[in-house]
């Protein structure tokens, strides 16, 4: 790589690169017209969302090459918070800079934001309708057989050797029986993953990275213009801090240190920093918190939320802002319902995805250097490892609940329905949309077949 081509560009014009192939750099009005349609249509986890991203701007727009994007897409797993908007981020930052960055990571959120604010302000004002519940009644099952391949998912992709499989059962057996927060459980198996690496490396390093496998001209071109620095890093952290909490504090100093809205913008920024693994890792915390803590809402309107995240685009952690909304909204005062869930959804919203801005905007100009650390890899390898554990615990509880009602007769419908999920998506490869849609049909037309 020539001098020139790494040299840094100040200032936050829109030309991202030079352009070697003009046919391959989009404008930033191109560019903002994709990002805002990708709002609209990352249906399908983050697996679905990448799988679009890959096919629309490797593939089909070539707005940048295969090597560039599975660096970037690696450097994302590496961090907390939803890999797939971070990807759009790191992207929208490598052609456009930061406004790129900001107009990407935004897009990726905000039309599922609106339209899950909609359908929890439905849930939370007409809920009780037979019709509605009959509706839950079909998609709770669901979401349990989502949950369930995304296990196997997760787990053929690290559960490679006896140590990995070790890890997971200890992760579960931590988090099910013995409570152990989320927290401890990723710290400790990155520990395990850095002591391991320098004992079996051959067994920790099971998730190799794409790095070495020779680039592209267009992957050369294709390059960050800003290069690490301390100011550049002081100027991140500053801008984006303060961002970041000068909201919650705000909150806290008007209303009170203790007020339900305070809660959760330092609740959900601490769950934003330890989201290692997608969201199906982190809701169990979550879960147990935001239900058994602070009671914000109960096992079955988390159940609930999870259905509605799932039907709709943007990332799954999305069901957060569905936590915010109904625990705001039960514990409103000094404003209306409506008016307090709003607050609660959006400081919810803000405190979960603002800190993947700062996680982009800061790593990713020195990052690639810790790509090939080999140290590095062994932690993430234990990490998913573990992960594996926590999303099985997850699975556990919901089926719990759904399955095998407290007080009440084993759900068999339920569990046909789940059953028939989980075998059409690991057998015929149903996709999240179409599992969901026909569940909450399943339960419309069980309850107008049984009234």
């Amino acid at each position: 790589m020539s001098e020139a081509s790494a040299k840094p560009s100040e200032g936050s014009g829109t030309g991202a690169c030079a352009p070697a192939e003009s046919r391959s750099r989009p404008t930033f009005a191109e560019a903002l017209r994709f990002w805002l349609k990708l709002g609209f249509i990352s249906f399908g986890g983050p697996t679905g969302q990448i799988a679009i991203m890959h096919a629309e701007l490797v593939e089909k727009k070539k707005w940048i090459g295969e090597e560039r994007f599975l660096h970037a897409l690696n450097y994302c797993m590496l961090l907390p918070g939803p890999e797939a908007q971070q990807l759009a981020i790191y992207v929208g930052w490598l052609l456009h800079r930061t406004w790129g960055g900001i107009v990407a990571g935004a897009l990726f959120v905000l039309p599922s934001a609106v339209i899950l604010w909609l359908l929890s302000f439905v849930y939370m004002s007409y809920g009780k309708l037979a019709w509605v519940a009959a509706i839950f009644d079909g998609l709770k099952p669901a979401v349990l057989a989502i949950v369930a391949v995304a296990v196997l998912r997760i787990g053929r992709k690290v559960l490679k050797n006896e140590i990995m499989w070790t890890l997971a059962a200890l992760a579960f057996l931590a988090i099910f029986f013995l409570g152990i927060p989320f927290p401890l459980i990723i710290a400790g198996a990155a520990v395990v993953g850095f002591v391991g690496n320098r004992l079996l490396p051959s067994k920790f390093q099971v998730m190799k990275s794409h790095a070495g496998q020779g680039s592209t001209k267009q992957d050369d071109v294709m390059v960050p213009h800003t290069a690490p620095s301390l100011g550049h890093a002081f100027r991140v952290c500053a801008i984006c801090l303060t961002l970041w909490w000068a909201p919650i504090l705000l909150v806290g100093a008007t209303l009170g240190w203790k007020h339900t809205l305070f809660q959760q913008g330092v609740f959900f920024s601490k769950a934003a920093m330890v989201t290692f693994g997608g969201a199906y890792a982190v809701l169990p915390y979550v879960s147990q918190q935001a239900v058994e803590n602070y009671h914000w809402l109960s096992p079955g309107q988390m159940l609930d939320g999870l259905a509605l995240a799932e039907s709709t685009p943007g990332p799954l952690i999305m069901v957060l802002q569905f936590i915010g909304f109904v625990g705001a909204w039960k514990l409103h005062e000094p404003f209306a319902p409506v008016v307090a869930a709003t607050f609660g959804a959006a400081i919810t919203t803000w405190a979960t995805f603002l800190p993947c801005f700062l996680w982009i905007f800061l790593g990713a100009p020195s990052i690639e250097r810790l790509r090939q650390n080999n140290r590095l890899t062994a932690a993430l390898s234990s990490i998913t490892a573990a992960v594996v554990g926590v999303v099985l615990n997850l699975a556990v509880w919901f089926g719990l609940h759904v399955l095998l009602p407290r007080g009440e007769a084993v759900n068999w419908w339920g569990t046909g329905v789940a059953l028939g999920a989980f075998i059409g998506m690991q057998r015929w490869k149903w996709d999240i949309i179409s599992v969901v849609g026909a569940a909450a049909l399943l339960g419309l037309l069980r309850w107008i077949a049984m009234g």
